[in-house]
């Protein structure tokens, strides 16, 4: 299989262009990457070509690098995550007796935004 590098890629439009070690660029669309797998410039790739009309056409793309993760990269450190869980814990104890009172605890929305912000902590 041939290999090379992402030269460009957009998400947005779906599609994006592989310079081949042979210095051939390759055409190649969103669909032929694995799912959930977006290529960054400069990415190396292995991938399949075929001959379409308008060029050479890339039928599989194979990302080689893992792209770093953002999200892990600034993730807090287990120590400073402690107060958040202890003053959330606090939170959804008030807002549980609240709700066996009969009624929705007061700041749901932000109690709802708390808990997704603790979840991409640790959805890494």
């Amino acid at each position: 299989m041939p290999t090379g590098k992402v030269k460009f890629f957009s998400h947005d439009k779906g599609f994006g262009y592989i310079t081949g070690d042979d210095g051939r660029d390759v055409y190649f669309p969103e669909s032929v990457l694995p799912v959930g797998v977006r290529p960054r410039k400069g990415a190396s790739v292995e991938y399949s070509v075929a001959e379409g009309r308008r060029g050479l056409h890339a039928l599989s793309v194979e990302v080689k690098e893992a792209p770093v993760s953002l999200a892990k990269a600034n993730r807090r450190k287990p120590e400073d995550m402690v107060p958040i869980i202890e003053d959330l814990i606090k939170i959804l104890d008030s807002a549980s007796g609240q709700l066996r009172r009969g009624r929705y605890p007061d700041g749901g929305p932000r109690i709802a935004q708390a808990l997704r912000t603790l979840a991409s902590e640790f959805d890494v």
